[in-house]
């Protein structure tokens, strides 16, 4: 049974007026709407309106969580902003290092492993090549592969402060479980250490990406090479790197089934053939004897390590004023298509200070003059290119003293006639 508002009012005022010398709080009718807006119908009906319906959807924030990829609930023209930007900066990093990979590139002919036939200055003339870098290189791969993985794994254990028996225990453990892990559970460890071993000597800088793979439920170290991470030209460390882009080059499949997985959106990926200003990787391809197929499919995916400022998820104060600092991401875009695949927070959840989260480890063969490290391409490539030229000088010339010119009629008489024609 529903009674009138009036009819309340009136009962309450009846009550009261026979309970002589007693106070009543009378509610009203707001106190029934829990802080909504109260309308009164014509009929002295009450209409309780939520602030919701009042004020419209926008009061409502939704929390997404804190490794939610955020590219899904953006709009697209936020995303276009996103895209553009990256790739531009992404466009002016590469420039910057244009010398750097055209010596790289350079040096990269004095190993000495394609074999070319030369016709300059005379047909069959030498094209060998001195030794000394590749002999240089493979002495340093040697002994550095002896060093960081022994026979016994290459996790060893120092306990700082006093010394019990619990304690050297417990070290034991730690010791054992991380090769174990190392050696047997991150099978890419050992082959990536070792190619990066040889990498480095050469040019100068290489790079290990390590983070927990969500997919394989274990740690990941994987070998960068420098040519495929790229930074600004006022870098002087990953730490201090404003954004530090990882050229990943995947191919159908691999793209499919992280979207699939919901690693990445799933949208339509355009195929980006291999950049005709990709001299490094040109060169490396072309050193290796391997020509590459126009019919395969492959995909080059940016993920940019950076600081964004985004509409909705905006660095807030104390009062939840927006502070304007800007935040570290992972973006992670199609470069073919310009696509943002995925947009991920790079800090931990309950971090005050929001310190994005390293991913990469830099090794230098030498400390250089900026962000990279000098290799023996740079520091000996003078005289191995040298050593080449003089190498290859005596040769031609030993070949054309010796090479037999012409004929030797017989009888006839000349001076020293055992000697050949040069």
């Amino acid at each position: 049974m529903s009674i009138p508002p009036d009819r309340m009012m009136g009962m309450v005022d009846g009550a009261i007026d026979a309970v002589p010398g007693m106070e009543v709080e009378v509610p009203q009718l707001e106190d029934f709407a829990g802080g909504a807006e109260v309308l009164q119908g014509a009929d002295g009906s009450a209409i309780v309106q939520s602030m919701e319906d009042v004020m419209g959807a926008e009061v409502m924030v939704e929390e997404y969580d804190h490794n939610a990829n955020l590219a899904e609930v953006l709009e697209d023209d936020v995303l276009g902003e996103i895209s553009s930007e990256i790739r531009e900066n992404y466009e002016t990093d590469l420039d910057s290092r244009s010398d750097w990979e055209e010596g790289y590139t350079k040096g990269l002919d004095l190993l000495g492993v394609r074999y070319v036939e030369r016709t300059q200055p005379f047909q069959g003339a030498s094209s060998v090549t001195h030794p000394l870098i590749s002999e240089s290189v493979t002495q340093f791969q040697a002994q550095a592969y002896k060093e960081l993985l022994p026979a016994g794994g290459p996790v060893r254990t120092n306990i700082i402060g006093a010394k019990d028996p619990a304690i050297e225990e417990q070290a034991t453990r730690v010791k054992n479980y991380m090769n174990y892990l190392i050696t047997e559970e991150m099978e890419e460890f050992d082959p990536d250490t070792d190619q990066m071993l040889f990498y480095l000597p050469l040019s100068g800088s290489t790079f290990k990406k390590i983070y927990y793979d969500e997919t394989k439920q274990r740690p990941v170290s994987r070998f960068v090479a420098a040519e495929d991470l790229v930074v600004p030209y006022t870098a002087t460390d990953l730490a201090s790197a404003s954004r530090i882009t990882h050229v990943l080059r995947m191919d159908e499949n691999q793209v499919r089934k992280l979207q699939v997985a919901g690693v990445y959106r799933d949208v339509d990926l355009s195929a980006d053939y291999e950049s005709e200003n990709d001299s490094v990787k040109q060169k490396i391809r072309e050193l290796d004897g391997l020509e590459r197929s126009e019919m395969e499919d492959q995909f080059t995916v940016l993920e940019v390590h950076t600081n964004l400022d985004i509409e909705g998820f905006e660095d807030v104060d104390q009062n939840g004023d927006p502070t304007g600092i800007k935040l570290p991401y992972i973006v992670t875009l199609d470069q073919g298509s310009g696509e943002v695949l995925s947009i991920r927070r790079n800090y931990a959840e309950n971090d005050p200070v929001k310190k994005k989260t390293p991913y990469f480890v830099h090794y230098k063969f030498l400390p250089g003059l900026g962000f990279y490290g000098f290799g023996l391409i740079h520091m000996i490539g003078g005289l191995g290119k040298a050593a080449t030229s003089i190498l290859r000088q005596l040769i031609d010339a030993g070949t054309l003293a010796n090479l037999p010119s012409g004929f030797k009629a017989r009888g006839i008489r000349i001076r020293n006639d055992d000697e050949p024609l040069a």
